[in-house]
């Protein structure tokens, strides 16, 4: 290869392309993790790629690693402080309170959403800069079965796509009326660790975030840490533990995490995080909770949701460590091979047809010969070729070729789609 073959441009640090043939597996666990939430009457949701930094400072909480180090900002000419948006709650409900959804009379709204999100941190396998999820979200509604069922169907989409190896870890962090206890007595604790100086900050700011850190000289020292579920006041164990009866009774396993706390401001009561071994560090492929006060927090009423968010990316990673292979559709069941100008129109004539009728198929572009046309049929992955000439047109058909079997016989030009269909059934 030369250097007038290489591109000048490359995608920027910490990204990536999706591009066939592993796209197909992207878009594929997408639709798996989507599919149980629409099943459960949730409505797609679509935000922009931008928000008001604010909406984030306030939301997902000033003292979060996201928003003190990790968000792609920019100020418009107008002198607008925006956001790439680094997660997908904030958003979503920022949307669903602008359109007044929640005043239509049917809570919870239940969204969900897929989409690219964007953090400014050390780019390694399973953490990208710009990264891919599918959440879902339930607006409007304090009820331990909507926990419950956000979490089944979370797992509902991850058994779908043939993943085992995966564990849910599940917590509660307690209301507004147990958790200021907590927080004083993790306070009272952590102010007498070694800690830097930005740990610190936090202990007065959001104590929870420290015991979110995943450096090992921090973790060690957090052994003797007070635990949330010591100070849950009674209204929030029972909650808690119909959740956990919600989801025996559902059959699905989990272990409870006292330590579990998720990394952003806004959660309270059911804490979950979806982890799996294989991936090393970055071992979360999903997760999310309750956060019944972040609609007060961004300027809304009182609505109390629930929801959740799960990496595209993660999957993908977890799939491929359990050596999970997903059944894909053919990207083409049909490929024309013509030989000649007449045979290029008829047969693309047939390509068009086949295509209509649902059958995916493609063609020899470029006038290739016969034996490079076949080398493309057989790259294609198409079950059948369709090949014709001259003599065949003459003959008012079309030769139908196996590319399994190499079989081949004679179909007439106007039967084409239904002996295809016939033969693909």
């Amino acid at each position: 290869m030369t250097t007038a073959d290489v591109s000048t441009f490359q995608a920027p640090k910490g990204t990536y392309d999706l591009l066939p043939p592993d796209s197909a597996v992207y878009l594929a666990v997408r639709e798996a993790i989507a599919a149980p939430a629409r099943r459960a009457g949730y409505g797609y949701v679509e935000t922009p790629g931008f928000e008001t930094v604010e909406l984030f400072s306030r939301g997902v909480g000033e003292s979060t690693d996201i928003v003190t180090k990790e968000m792609y900002t920019l100020t418009t000419k107008g002198g607008t402080q925006l956001a790439l948006r680094p997660e997908g709650t904030a958003s979503v409900l920022r949307a669903a309170l602008e359109a007044n959804l929640h005043k239509a009379g049917n809570l919870p709204v239940k969204l969900w959403y897929s989409g690219s999100y964007y953090r400014y941190e050390r780019p390694q396998a399973g953490r990208y800069r710009h990264f891919s999820q599918v959440g879902a979200e339930a607006i409007g509604a304090e009820d331990p079965m909507l926990d419950a069922e956000l979490i089944i169907l979370a797992d509902e989409a991850y058994r779908s796509l043939g993943l085992r190896g995966y564990r849910l870890l599940l917590n509660s962090l307690g209301d507004r009326e147990c958790r200021p206890a907590y927080r004083t007595a993790l306070q009272d604790f952590l102010r007498g660790l070694e800690l830097d100086e930005d740990t610190r900050r936090r202990i007065d700011i959001n104590p929870l975030r420290v015991l979110d850190d995943k450096r090992e000289a921090v973790q060690r020292q957090l052994e003797g840490a007070p635990l949330i579920a010591d100070h849950l006041c009674e209204a929030c164990k029972a909650y808690h533990e119909q959740v956990r009866e919600l989801l025996t009774a559902a059959g699905v396993a989990y272990e409870d995490d006292p330590r579990l706390v998720r990394g952003l401001d806004y959660y309270t009561r059911t804490t979950f995080e979806f982890v799996h071994d294989g991936l090393g560090s970055q071992s979360a492929v999903g997760g999310g909770g309750r956060y019944d006060g972040l609609s007060e927090m961004i300027g809304g009423p009182s609505l109390p949701s629930v929801g959740w968010a799960l990496g595209v990316d993660r999957t993908v990673l977890a799939l491929r460590v359990e050596g999970v292979e997903l059944a894909l559709p053919a990207v083409t069941d049909v490929y024309a091979v013509p030989l000649g100008e007449e045979a290029r129109r008829a047969l693309f004539r047939a390509v068009t047809e086949l295509r209509r009728a649902g059958v995916a198929a493609d063609f020899a572009y470029g006038g290739k010969g016969m034996k490079n046309a076949m080398k493309s049929a057989n790259r294609s992955g198409a079950r059948f070729a369709l090949v014709a000439g001259d003599r065949d047109l003459a003959e008012g058909v079309v030769q139908l070729k196996d590319l399994e079997s190499g079989d081949q016989a004679p179909v007439a030009l106007d039967g084409i789609v239904a002996a295809v269909k016939e033969r693909l059934a």
